[in-house]
């Protein structure tokens, strides 16, 4: 947690800088090092044990690291990985109409306070991205686990997640927006 920056310091307003293959050992090092984090945070014993905040997502910049690159960890109801990958220079291709939200709003582990409010969110999207040997992927992601990739991609792009939240009524989402609970 030392590690991650916070909000209010000028690299979380930054748009990251794309990556070019092959990729240095020192920036993969760092990428297999992010996930690792987001590993141990969900462990309830180590992250107890090292002070962690339990993440499914951690974007180099929030490591202060300016770059595209973004670790992402969402398990399914029983714990195990859903989806586990390190996405370089992530794309979003295509998304849908539907919007959707969290009920509960969003957390960020740059961001040590609660912002309540809706945060509006495209409900698909079709998302492509390179591993670390620079093989390009592609796939298609719904709900929770699109949401969390949108909140990633917006931190290489120097937008924090209470940027989207309405201000003047920020249980207030656009209509039709679909609220996931």
């Amino acid at each position: 947690m030392d590690d991650i920056i916070r909000e209010g310091h000028p690299t979380l307003r930054t748009r990251a800088e794309k990556f070019t293959f092959p990729m240095s050992d020192e920036d993969k090092q760092t990428a297999l090092e992010m996930m690792e984090f987001l590993e141990n945070s969900q462990d309830p014993k180590l992250a107890k044990k090292y002070k962690l905040r339990a993440g499914v997502g951690l974007a180099a910049p929030q490591i202060n690291v300016p770059k595209r690159m973004t670790a992402v960890l969402v398990p399914d109801e029983d714990g195990n990985p859903l989806f586990k990958e390190i996405l370089i220079n992530p794309t979003i291709l295509s998304e849908s109409v539907q919007m959707v939200a969290l009920g509960e709003g969003e957390g960020c582990l740059s961001v040590d306070r609660v912002i309540p409010g809706y945060v509006p969110r495209h409900d698909r999207i079709k998302l492509r991205w390179y591993d670390l040997d620079g093989n390009q992927h592609t796939k298609k992601l719904t709900d929770y686990l699109a949401i969390v990739v949108q909140h990633e991609i917006d931190h290489l792009n120097g937008i924090l997640f209470f940027d989207r939240i309405n201000e003047k009524d920020p249980f207030q989402a656009p209509p039709g927006t679909f609220i996931l609970e």
